[in-house]
């Protein structure tokens, strides 16, 4: 009867171990949100829950300890209780009374571990990984109440493990670090549209809305060539036209040159002046004035500043020049993808399937400004280099300015010129290598709906930019892709004072908040 008490001993420390297993992993994996909320609702157990999470590091000691006593306790108990139990029923069976004893030993040592294994250590395992505040609930007061017994003893043999931990270079923590980085929240958030936890489509918008963060003004704004702006002297008239031909409802106005922009002109105030004096009025008494910010300028204070009357800024580069205009509405398209309305006029995305090779290799038409961030999303991981769009890839790769019917290979992909205007790769033809799945032009789909197809502030009319400022402006050029409504064109007749667009090879942006 000895050896029963004692085997039910070891089956009673075989659940209190884990019980200490079921703490220890319940604890680290328990999210801290959701405890907090927890204690809000006032769920029973979950206050001390979370005052052990806010100590694990002692906590996790504690368990620690109580497992290494349980198994040890356990073993001492349950081997020489089993062994002494069957070894009568070995002899029985005919086993030598000199072997039965050894025999004994050996089961009664496999049945306890097995045991101890399964009830003390991998049930509450699983058990705490799948449900973790359920069982953070459960085990947190009870796991504090016995940290909080052998306090000094637990303390010690922490100081002593941090102490080693900090002679190799490291500072313990008290806490896990509960709080995620952009890169993690990324990655969880992908891994979660994966698994079917979220929409693929709400898992995009909050990969976007997270990639804000590494984007400048450089990165959204519409590039000075595909800026449409008026001279100072222009009309009021003027602006209505220039709107009528373009769509837009804003226009940088400017000094002599691009890069002297001293004010801009919107639609909302012409429409105010009466009709028969539009043709009379300059932008000079309509204009509002410029908010003038530098291309390094982070998205996120980019739109703090973009408040109130001040919807369009003008994009100061390294030189002082204007490198470009930005809107909010170039914001939100690096969130939602492009935003059309129905005075805009159809434009091709910047990136787009575009079916199949005859030898399967999936094909994607891409227009020139599509950026690199686009391209890696089908695949396409260009070399670092001095450029920051497809057509600068082309340009890089061919080592002159490309020419229609070019064609070149970069990491595996095949890269034909379709249309090369403005003294760039305007269109290319994609061919994806051998191995590459067409099946990412599902994926491709999606983000060549992200193009500049919209932005407010570019199209038919620029600058006579001179010769030195391009060459310093020279990579922005391909930035937004705004259709081809307007290669090298003017604004017609009823823009004289407009400054013309030699060297602009489509479309304006669009206005915001129409």
């Amino acid at each position: 009867m000895t050896e029963v008490f004692l085997l039910l001993v070891a089956v009673a420390l075989s659940l209190a171990c884990g019980a200490f297993v079921a703490a220890e992993f319940s604890l680290t994996t328990v999210e801290r949100g959701d405890l907090e909320r927890a204690v809000e609702r006032g769920e029973r157990g979950a206050a001390g829950a979370l005052k052990a999470v806010r100590q694990l590091t002692f906590q996790l000691s504690g368990a620690q300890l109580g497992i290494t006593v349980t198994n040890l306790v356990v073993g001492m108990l349950a081997e020489p209780s089993i062994s002494k139990l069957i070894s009568g029923p070995l002899e029985d069976i005919g086993v030598p009374s000199s072997a039965s004893t050894s025999v004994a030993l050996v089961l009664g040592t496999a049945v306890s571990t097995v045991f101890l294994m399964v009830v003390g250590e991998l049930v509450p395992k699983n058990w705490a990984i799948s449900t973790p505040l359920a069982m953070a609930k459960r085990v947190g007061t009870p796991q504090s109440w016995f940290s909080a017994a052998f306090r000094p003893f637990i303390t010690h043999l922490n100081n002593t493990a941090n102490h080693v931990v900090r002679r190799f270079g490291f500072e313990p923590a008290e806490e896990l670090a509960h709080a995620r980085g952009p890169q993690e929240l990324v990655a969880l958030a992908r891994h979660s549209a994966k698994e079917g936890a979220l929409e693929a489509d709400t898992a995009e918008l909050f990969v976007r809305t997270l990639n804000l963060a590494d984007l400048t003004a450089e990165n959204v704004m519409t590039p000075r060539v595909q800026v449409v702006a008026l001279d100072l002297q222009a009309t009021c008239e003027d602006v209505a036209n220039a709107t009528r031909a373009t769509g837009l409802s804003r226009f940088p106005v400017y000094r002599e040159s691009l890069d002297s922009v001293v004010g801009v002109a919107h639609i909302r105030d012409v429409l105010a002046v009466p009709a028969a004096e539009r043709p009379l009025r300059t932008l000079g008494q309509v204009m509002r004035e410029p908010l003038f910010v530098p291309e390094s300028l982070t998205v996120d204070r980019l739109l703090d500043r973009l408040s109130g009357r001040q919807t369009m800024a003008v994009v100061i580069d390294e030189y002082g020049g204007t490198a470009g205009v930005a809107t909010l509405e170039d914001i939100v398209e690096e969130v939602v993808g492009e935003v059309r309305d129905e005075h805009d006029p159809h434009e091709t995305p910047d990136l787009a399937p575009a079916g199949t090779d005859e030898d399967g290799r999936a094909r994607y038409d891409a227009d020139g400004s599509a950026r690199l961030d686009q391209l890696a999303r089908v695949g396409l991981r260009a070399p670092d280099g001095p450029y920051e769009t497809l057509a600068g890839l082309v340009a890089a790769a061919l080592g002159r300015i490309p020419a229609a019917g070019d064609r070149v290979e970069v990491a595996g992909w095949r890269m034909d010129v379709v249309d090369a205007t403005g003294r760039r790769a305007a269109r290319v033809l994609l061919h994806a290598p051998a191995a590459e799945d067409a099946g990412t032009a599902v994926q491709a789909e999606k983000t060549g709906q992200a193009g500049r197809a919209g932005r407010a502030g570019g199209g038919e009319l620029s600058g006579d930019t001179d010769a030195a400022g391009q060459s310093a402006r020279g990579k922005r050029g391909e930035h937004g892709e705004h259709g081809k409504r307007g290669e090298h064109g003017e604004h017609g007749k009823r823009g004289e004072h407009a400054e013309h667009a030699k060297r602009a090879e489509r479309g304006e942006h669009e206005e915001e908040g129409r």
